[in-house]
């Protein structure tokens, strides 16, 4: 009798879980389990939380909502506290012989997550499902890939590439170990943190793509999606995408039956388009490895060393420029922040403050209800000039910024 644990990481959706269907037919016994490791919870090199409070809210509240559709599924989610290697270890010792199941992530911790594992004598089964496209349908290999964008995405396009096939639910969820029976249990802690327009979970997540497909938002999707303030003015699937409650492929697909109901538009094509940038991000470390997680990134130019009361003042909003101060009070007081800030905040503290960019990096991960490595990373390595992108950096001209995306200081009065 073949026991499987799957161990659900950022993948905390049961739609388009390649993985987690795979356990399902494999198994005799199937044990769903989300792991909080401590390491993942304590403070930067730079004194602050590596994950702030609305991180920690949405992420419970998505494995809340993970438990009660395995539950509707006549089985549940055991949460369990400590090292991957050290909880799966314990619960080979109970279970017997086992095998886990889980989504692979390209990143360095990771990865050494599952190198511990494997040292212990487990075997690990992972899978890349994380992806809009999937990388064998790939006209390149992937340690070959284009550096540039353009490049990357004419190739896709010249192969007439869009997403890969999502998949369904799986029919039948086998039970649970005899050992395990009524011992899984959901005891994470709610704090109180509010994330405007938010909420955890595969049924939020598909709520809200019902109602931007329903409302035909993506027709406007181009012409908004640089403003700062608003439900509408871009797609806000990020953070559901951040934590896998729904798939990028199962969003895709979406997409071209809207196309096929009312037509493709400068809209549609624009949301796939940044589909495909985060597939990018996300298969650039299997080109560069762990060299795009070194401080210098890709780069030879010198770190910039971090003086801490300019990072507190960045951090807090409390710098001299009111705009940069207005997006950092949103980005503390929602978890969330449009893209165009980010890029402008990123580049202040970069070039405006000469901070090291590792550090503001590290902010956004403990801020940002949809941080996600492959995204976060890439993004400040763009702005650093220390990725692939050949133009060695992008300084933002905060005063222009402000002139063209907040003229009427609209933006600025809300946070301020």
């Amino acid at each position: 009798m073949k026991t499987i644990i799957y161990w659900f990481r950022n993948d905390l959706r049961l739609v388009d879980n390649p993985g987690f269907a795979q356990a399902c037919g494999d198994a005799d016994y199937l044990l769903p389990v989300v792991i909080h490791d401590p390491q993942t919870m304590g403070l930067t090199e730079w004194g602050f939380e590596r994950v702030g409070r609305h991180r920690q809210q949405f992420r419970n509240e998505s494995i809340g909502d993970l438990k009660r559709q395995l539950q509707q599924a006549n089985t549940d989610l055991c949460e369990l506290h400590g090292k991957p290697a050290d909880v799966l270890l314990k619960l080979a010792k109970t279970l017997g012989d086992i095998v886990v199941y889980c989504e692979q992530i390209e990143a360095p911790e990771e990865k050494s997550q599952i190198e511990a594992i494997r040292s212990s004598a487990i075997t690990v089964r992972e899978f890349w499902q994380s992806s809009m496209l999937d990388p064998v349908d790939l006209p390149f290999d992937l340690e070959r890939m284009p550096d540039i964008f353009t490049s990357f995405r004419q190739s896709i396009e010249a192969a007439k590439l869009k997403y890969a096939l999502p998949k369904g639910v799986p029919k039948h969820v086998p039970d649970l170990p005899k050992e395990m029976c009524g011992v899984a249990q959901h005891n994470a802690e709610f704090i109180n943190a509010v994330a405007v327009d938010f909420e955890g979970g595969e049924s939020k997540a598909n709520l809200h793509i019902d109602q931007y497909f329903s409302r035909r938002l993506p027709d406007s999707y181009k012409q908004t999606r640089n403003q700062l303030m608003g439900k509408d003015y871009s797609s806000k699937f990020s953070p559901w995408l951040a934590l896998g409650c729904c798939s990028a492929r199962s969003i895709a697909s979406r997409l071209e039956a809207y196309e096929q109901q009312y037509g493709a538009n400068d809209g549609t094509y624009w949301l796939w388009f940044e589909l495909l940038w985060r597939d990018y991000f996300e298969f650039l470390p299997f080109k560069y490895g762990t060299r795009l997680f070194h401080a210098q990134g890709l780069s030879t130019k010198p770190i910039n060393p971090t003086d801490l009361r300019l990072l507190n003042q960045w951090t807090n909003g409390q710098t001299p420029e009111a705009f940069i101060n207005a997006g950092m009070k949103e980005l503390s007081e929602t978890g969330f922040l449009s893209n165009r800030m980010r890029q402008i905040v990123s580049s202040y503290w970069i070039y405006n403050m000469g901070g090291d960019w590792r550090a503001g990096a590290a902010w956004f991960e403990s801020k940002l209800i949809d941080y996600d490595v492959y995204s976060n990373q890439g993004n400040w390595l763009y702005i650093a000039g220390r990725g692939t992108d050949p133009r060695g950096g992008r300084p933002f001209n905060v005063a222009k910024q402000a002139r063209e995306y907040d003229p009427d200081g609209v933006y600025l009065r809300k946070w301020l």
